[in-house]
């Protein structure tokens, strides 16, 4: 009997130690917020929620932005572009990438946004997959995926080839 009541012992004490503390909820609430940040254009919060080394890549490859040019930059664009923003159709899910490059929780927000531009200048609606890295309760990395494009072609802008001219 006492070697079966050290085996149990044993196989809690193991299982105790081995687990992770699973931060998806909480996790989710911190993009939740995030999202109604941006949605509120409330720059504070978003100061926030990204950590003083933050890094953001996208939409195109090649774009970085660290937190002072996150924040700025969304400054701007509410000063000069932004009338509003609405995230439409928003979901997030929680992932945890455990090998490789990029390890650590993960949340993905998939969502349907509308645009209106200031001035008359039209709203677009476009599908934004955001992929939002997150330690010690803050965003650290982020990548943002969007068509470019298609947000200036809804706006009025053509595209052509200048060797076609």
């Amino acid at each position: 009997m006492k070697k079966i009541i050290f085996a149990l012992m044993m196989v809690v004490l193991v299982s105790s130690c081995s687990s992770e503390v699973d931060n998806s909820e909480k996790n989710l609430a911190l993009i939740e917020n995030y999202v109604k940040a941006v949605e509120n254009m409330d720059f504070d919060a978003m100061d926030l929620y990204l950590d003083d080394n933050y890094l953001g890549l996208g939409p195109s490859y090649g774009d970085s932005i660290n937190k002072t040019q996150a924040i700025t930059n969304w400054k701007s664009n509410v000063e000069t572009l932004y009338e509003k923003i609405h995230y439409d159709k928003s979901r997030n899910a929680a992932i945890k990438i455990v090998t490789g490059d990029n390890q650590g929780d993960w949340i993905s927000n998939w969502a349907e946004l509308k645009i209106d531009y200031k001035n008359n200048r039209g709203s677009v609606i476009i599908w934004a997959n955001s992929i939002y890295q997150i330690q010690n309760e803050k965003i650290v990395k982020s990548y943002t995926f969007y068509n470019e494009a298609d947000v200036l072609g809804q706006l009025g802008y053509t595209f052509f080839n200048p060797d076609d001219f």
